[in-house]
């Protein structure tokens, strides 16, 4: 008869035993077999966050395989209500605020290479050439001079004399420079050109309607119109490089646009460097801002406001500036879902035909838009001037206190080419 023996647990644990073994490769085999159907996507017409996600990268793919016209065209196709930056601004410290839109970081002075010009760079002007362009600056301020005193329209003194001031040197100085600078042989002056850039910057909370509470990116436009500018068929060199240490900040404005105040239009969504796609003359150099009356700095100094004359140049050329170059990156293809991949150079002189400001701005990122600024540490870069007096005054026949530096800096920075 059978009898009932205890045996140790241990037995049947024992990895020798055939029954007991486990293979742990089973889930490893399975993953290695090709899927027999597609992964489950959400419905496009359904109202759920990931349907949303969907289309909209649907769209970004779709626009990276098309051309750049076809680009520009869908990007600015739906019109809605956006806030229009104008670059001449009666707003108070508007430079911070448009800083933070652009994300640009402000530096005051201008790039080494015009610091370093004097002592023998690419950049130096030549005696002879400073004389014959003293003589031509000269010439045209006594002309104008002259006219201004057989007009009474003086609330008009801009247009009647600085305006035409400006157009003469821009176009002389041009033609003088060429043969020092053959890329402004080849170059297009434009004048009262039309400048348009469409971005998305942050996000908002729709306050009221039938969208209310949802939450949308804030949707800005530049529509600029310099005095006159310079396009080239090249592009200017970098001023720093784009992973250079820079000490400028951006400033961070947490409060709504409508404060400063910015107003929200809805109209065209535009993106125009001042000629078309086909132009080969698609790189900016130099633009021209003059300043009109009411930006005077005697009419500032009337109203209280001496302390925002250089604030409203800085405004001025960051808005201008941001939004000429980045019309050029957007001619080239680039966008805030595929970046520039090297930086957009160009200039700015701002002037109301006696003192002038010198800019230089460096584009390094598009990627403004909500979705594109998470984890894009890229700034975009404006250096500056405090305004400088090219002369004390005028009289008959005779300029008194001239500056002869801020005029060799105005040949410098005609005298900027590509490499």
């Amino acid at each position: 008869m059978a009898t009932c023996t205890r045996r140790s647990l241990c037995h049947f644990l024992s990895v020798t035993l055939v029954r007991h073994n486990c293979n742990r490769n089973v889930q490893a085999k399975a993953s290695t077999v090709k899927e027999l159907y597609p992964p489950i996507l959400p419905s496009s017409t359904a109202k759920s966050t990931s349907a949303k996600r969907r289309v909209v990268d649907e769209f970004f793919g779709q626009l990276r395989s098309c051309s750049v016209k076809e680009k520009i065209r869908m990007l600015t196709r739906v019109q809605r209500k956006k806030y229009v930056i104008y670059p001449q601004t009666f707003s108070l410290n508007a430079d911070r605020w448009y800083q933070h839109y652009t994300k640009t970081a402000y530096i005051s002075g201008l790039p080494e290479k015009y610091v370093g010009a004097e002592a023998g760079s690419a950049l130096a002007v030549d005696e002879s050439l400073v004389s014959e362009a003293k003589s031509v600056v000269c010439n045209y301020l006594l002309q104008e001079h002259w006219y201004l005193q057989k007009t009474s329209f003086v609330h008009k003194q801009q247009e009647l004399s600085a305006s035409p001031f400006l157009r003469n040197i821009v176009y002389d100085l041009r033609n003088l420079l060429a043969k020092e600078n053959p890329v402004l042989s080849l170059s297009s002056l434009d004048y009262d050109p039309q400048i348009n850039y469409y971005w998305l910057q942050g996000e908002r909370t729709i306050p009221r309607g039938h969208r209310s509470g949802l939450i949308e990116p804030m949707r800005f436009q530049i529509d600029d119109r310099p005095h006159s500018q310079i396009r080239i068929p090249q592009q200017l060199p970098e001023f720093v490089l784009p992973e250079a240490e820079i000490s400028g900040e951006v400033p961070v404005i947490s409060l709504a646009p409508d404060l400063l105040p910015l107003f929200r239009r809805q109209y065209d969504n535009n993106i125009f460097i001042g000629t078309k796609l086909e132009d080969p003359c698609c790189y900016g150099h130099t633009q021209f801002h003059i300043v009109p009356d009411r930006f005077c700095r005697d009419n500032m100094n009337k109203r209280g406001l001496s302390n925002q004359v250089e604030v409203s140049l800085r405004a001025n050329a960051i808005a201008s500036l941001f939004a000429w170059t980045g019309a050029q990156a957007m001619y080239q293809g680039f966008w805030a879902e595929e970046d520039v991949s090297r930086p957009f150079v160009s200039q700015a002189v701002i002037t109301d035909g006696q003192f002038f400001s010198f800019f230089c701005y460096q584009l390094n990122t598009l990627a403004l838009s909500p979705r594109a600024d998470g984890q894009n540490g890229r700034i975009n870069l404006c250096w500056g001037t405090e305004s400088m007096g090219l002369y004390e005054r005028v009289t008959d026949g005779d300029v008194l206190g001239w500056n002869e530096a801020l005029l060799r800096l105005l040949l410098q920075f005609l005298l900027n080419k590509p490499q």
